[in-house]
């Protein structure tokens, strides 16, 4: 079979590439925006500190594991040898898999719908396979964990499996530190066993041969157990010099002058001196449970109105400012709005700002608990009660884990991009192939030029759009806090990394939904979660393998069985 390019369908490349990134940036959009609403909605993260490490992780868990994850979705799922005479119709069916996946995935996007990304690449997929060669075309057998069946199974065992870990984890916590009388003393010596575990399944996931172009594969088990060890050993000495001093001083000394910053000075601060009187109104900890009301609280306060919000737009005779007339209000120009001729330099920026940026500076927490829109009103129409099932504690032991929530964060961020890159490029990887060496390989690596531009397109619609999707979960969900977000997010980690070694394309959104659920039920009721948002989850999941298998399917039939001029 030759091997020279086929240029006659470059435009399939070059839409092909297109659609990959319109694929990857709704994973950007949609996954990674729905796996940090945990960090964001418990307040351990804003929305700028999660951008910024979602865009590290992700792209290098895409670049540096993203490769064994890639060969499954564009391998197993769909006999390759089935193309050999036709290559480029392989190259086609990728593409239309492309278009029914970025189609689907990007109106889920927009109605702030949280579906896998993993289903809509392998419903899609499949519904190329059927109309092209038939039904016989798709592994649906477990095919080595490669098949269909193997992740049908993996979508069931997947969530379970996160919970599972999950819930262990927290429950340890809960018991262990945070129902302790003096829990922030027992936290302190938890965190740094945490802070091993995590930086271990961090480098577990690196070194496990996870990270082809690094050459690690040759590695022996002693290697390998030794770099997972001492990796997770100097966390831990990192943590009691440099962290552990600073957190003791502001969270049991109570020292409001310390900043990030004075953590570099380790053990010098443990001579640091007394604490000087704390000036009025500042807080040494933020209150990781503000505006959320404890079953006491909420019997004895009265019943809130979530129509009182919009009195004032429903009476013309109040402002919307107080003091301030009404057509002086409406004057004002609107957020993003531009004065003058749109081509100046200072209009140019903020249009800009506004359309990539305008995420960053959104309270998520607070739009969460607004009664507007479809979600709020059906989906999450009673969340005071379901959040007032939940148990406060301790703000200077939930402070603890909001430092460790950022390691773990960090961890089931990079263990994503190492995921879910596949979802997209996957399909690419197979349309490059064929059109720069016209030859189909069922053992054909993926570019490292490729695994860079999925990870870079995921990055961006996390920054452009991923606070759509965040304020779609998090709180609406259950009531997050620290400790809990921490649990979540280690064993929906966990349970990803572990996917990705044995190469099974797992839906990150069932891990992290499976993990949220299963530490909503340790409050010890199953009222302390919003059930109609878990329907909804659910629902969306279902529909998005035979959308996008619809999608993609009609299109393949439509265009090889497309009458033809003579």
């Amino acid at each position: 079979m030759s091997s020279l390019p086929l240029h006659q369908y470059d435009y399939i490349f070059a839409i092909g590439l297109i659609l990959a990134f319109l694929d990857a940036w709704n994973i950007g959009a949609n996954d990674v925006a729905n796996s940090f609403a945990t960090s964001v909605s418990s307040r351990s993260l804003t929305m700028l500190q999660a951008m910024l490490i979602a865009s590290c992780t992700e792209f290098l868990g895409a670049v540096l594991v993203g490769n064994r994850v890639a060969e499954t979705i564009k391998n197993g799922i769909i006999g390759v040898e089935s193309f050999e005479h036709s290559p480029a119709v392989l190259m086609l069916g990728m593409m239309c898999a492309l278009v029914g996946s970025s189609t689907w995935l990007t109106f889920a996007t927009k109605m702030g719908m949280p579906v896998s990304t993993t289903h809509s690449i392998v419903g899609a997929i499949i519904g190329v396979a059927i109309a092209s060669i038939g039904k016989d075309g798709v592994q649906w057998a477990w095919n080595d964990g490669d098949g269909v069946a193997a992740i049908i199974a993996a979508w069931f065992v997947a969530p379970a499996i996160a919970g599972g870990f999950a819930v262990v984890i927290f429950l340890i916590t809960k018991y262990a530190v945070l129902e302790r009388k003096n829990s922030l003393f027992w936290g302190f010596f938890m965190i740094p066993v945490y802070c091993g575990i995590t930086a271990g399944v961090l480098t577990m996931v690196i070194v496990w041969k996870g990270a082809p172009i690094l050459n690690v594969d040759d590695w022996t088990a002693g290697q390998t157990v030794g770099c997972i060890f001492g990796v997770a050993g100097g966390v831990v000495v990192l943590y009691v010099i440099f962290l552990l001093p600073y957190l003791y001083r502001k969270l049991h000394l109570e020292d409001w002058t310390l900043k990030p910053w004075h953590i570099p000075m380790g053990p010098l601060l443990w001579f640091r001196g007394e604490v000087p009187p704390a000036p009025e109104g500042v807080e040494v900890v933020q209150d990781y449970y503000r505006g959320h009301k404890t079953k006491e609280e909420l019997e004895t306060s009265p019943p809130s109105n979530p129509e009182a919000a919009n009195d004032v737009e429903k009476n013309p005779m109040e402002s919307a400012t107080p003091g301030v007339p009404e057509s002086v209000e409406e004057q004002k120009p609107k957020k993003g709005a531009i004065v003058g001729p749109w081509y100046t330099p200072k209009n140019l920026f903020t249009k800009a700002k506004y359309y990539f940026l305008r995420g960053v500076d959104r309270d998520i927490v607070a739009e969460q608990n607004e009664h507007k829109g479809f979600a709020a009103k059906f989906l999450a129409p009673n969340m005071d009660k379901i959040h007032a099932e939940v148990k406060h504690y301790d703000n200077k032991t939930e402070a603890l884990y909001s430092f460790l929530q950022v390691l773990t964060a960090a961890t089931a961020s990079f263990a994503h991009g190492a995921n879910d890159v596949a979802n997209a490029i996957g399909p690419l990887s197979t349309i490059y192939l064929v059109w720069s060496k016209n030859v189909v390989s069922s053992k054909a690596p993926v570019p490292v030029w490729i695994l860079v531009f999925g990870g870079a397109a995921i990055t961006i619609g996390l920054w452009t759009y991923g606070y759509n999707m965040m304020r779609q979960l998090g709180n609406r969900l259950t009531l997050h806090s620290p400790s809990r977000g921490f649990s979540m997010e280690l064993g929906a980690a966990i349970t990803v990394i572990l996917a990705s070694w044995f190469a099974i394309p797992v839906s990150t959104t069932q891990c992290i939904t499976g993990a949220t659920v299963a530490v909503g039920f340790c409050a010890g009721t199953w009222r302390s979660i919003n059930w109609r948002m878990v329907a909804w989850i659910y629902f969306g999941w279902f529909i998005t393998l035979p959308v996008a298998g619809i999608i993609s399917g009609c299109i393949m039939g439509i265009i090889i069985n497309a009458p033809r001029w003579a």
